[in-house]
């Protein structure tokens, strides 16, 4: 990479999400050059991913569709896909980053047709799923994805698959040759976007979500309700297939819990009082949602949204953290064990389903975090030490989407701040 294409008064944003291109466009629109570089496939991380926003229930189209526009017309952000952050080093006004970008096997060229999907028979776990179902290993990310440009997955690159997606290909945009490169570049400020993932189920063993198939995650059951999901938008048992009616919700799985995360994700409740609304959309007065829970933690003007579900006859409430999850070996149904702490009786109630609201945590997985930064107890990133450097959305707390934009936009401010303080510095 050229220094016409990174200087010192170049701003990198590392993460593609809802954040990382709201700090990227803020600061370009400021007129600073700009670096986005995103470690999957396509921007827009799991914002993306959702099913609606809360509390208008609107599609996430309606944020992301408006950002992706912004993009597509600023030449001041380079938008750099497949591409990991290796190393980190120097100081504020001028670090050395070191990029690694994975092959795509797939060029500039591609004009999203899938006729190379269409030829191969292999298939991989779909990841804008969760792995709930399957899509072909030639393939474009989803619906959304920018850019509209299709994914070759590694696993069938030296294949004879490999060559089939490159026979069919009309406008010879598969390139089965590529293969990882590194980038060395200078920029004056860092602004690390690299959301959050969820917290992992596995490790809440008395839940047995490695166990049960009917117990899943809020982010499982987000893509379910999803028309353009694994099942089409029907609520369906993974077990069996059959419409899940009766969904019990459990909140602070993981989370507020020294055996697991000691922080509140904030997002969780608002998550499951949206998600019960999908039940009654799907079931009508058929469906039936029961949220288990410690407190609810619904800030600002999302009071509003819950005492509107708090008055809808298909949803209770119980005060209550579930103790342990048990199985109904004859239908597959897991059942709740706990005691019900308003009203001092112990329960063992069967539901279909069964979400677990999981917390959220820093996103760090093959990220190497210079030893400039500086992280909270939960390992969030607060900043660095001579203040080049910043957290932004959820890389940086437990945020949703509304506030996630906001601290991106204060983030990109900060580092324009660094780049103008830079030059100025340059020109005594």
């Amino acid at each position: 990479m050229t220094a016409s294409i990174a200087t010192n008064q170049t701003i990198l944003v590392v993460g593609g999400g809802i954040a990382g291109m709201t700090a990227a466009l803020e600061a370009a629109e400021c007129g600073k050059q700009v670096i986005l570089a995103e470690k999957t496939p396509t921007l827009g991380g799991r914002t993306s991913l959702l099913y609606r926003y809360f509390p208008k229930m609107c599609h996430p189209t309606c944020g992301l569709e408006i950002n992706l526009r912004r993009l597509r017309g600023n030449p001041n952000v380079r938008v750099m896909t497949m591409t990991e952050v290796a190393a980190v080093t120097g100081s504020r006004g001028n670090y050395a980053v070191t990029l690694k970008v994975k092959p795509r096997y797939v060029t500039e060229n591609c004009t999203a047709c899938g006729d190379c999907g269409n030829a191969v028979s292999a298939e991989i776990p779909n990841p804008a799923n969760y792995g709930m179902d399957k899509i072909k290993a030639a393939y474009l990310p989803h619906g959304m994805a920018y850019p509209q440009r299709f994914v070759i997955d590694p696993s069938i690159a030296a294949t004879p698959e490999g060559e089939k997606a490159k026979a069919a290909c009309k406008v010879d945009a598969v390139d089965l040759g590529m293969q990882e490169e590194t980038l060395e570049l200078t920029v004056g400020s860092v602004v690390w976007a690299t959301g959050w993932r969820p917290y992992d189920a596995n490790k809440i063993q008395p839940y047995g979500y490695d166990r049960y198939a009917n117990v899943i995650t809020s982010l499982e059951f987000e893509r379910l309700a999803d028309p353009r999901g694994p099942t089409g938008g029907k609520l369906l048992r993974p077990s069996d297939g059959k419409e899940a009616k009766n969904i019990a919700f459990i909140q602070c799985a993981g989370s507020r819990d020294e055996n697991h995360l000691r922080h509140c994700s904030r997002i969780c409740c608002m998550a499951t009082l949206k998600q019960t609304q999908y039940v009654r959309e799907a079931l009508g007065d058929a469906g039936k949602s029961t949220i288990y829970y410690i407190d609810i933690r619904a800030i600002d003007r999302f009071e509003d949204f819950y005492q509107n579900v708090q008055k809808d006859a298909t949803v209770s409430f119980i005060k209550s953290k579930v103790a342990r999850i048990a199985l109904n070996e004859e239908n597959n149904s897991p059942i709740l064990h706990g005691v019900d702490t308003e009203g001092y009786h112990r329960y063992a109630s069967e539901h279909d389903l069964v979400v677990l609201a999981v917390g959220m945590e820093p996103e760090v997985t093959g990220v190497k975090l210079p030893d400039d930064i500086i992280l909270d107890s939960s390992n969030f990133i607060e900043g660095s030490k001579t203040e080049g450097m910043f957290g932004a959305g959820s890389a940086s707390s437990p945020l949703d989407v509304n506030r996630s934009v906001q601290s991106a936009t204060a983030a990109a401010m900060r580092a324009v701040q660094v780049i103008h303080k830079t030059a100025s510095t340059e020109a005594a």
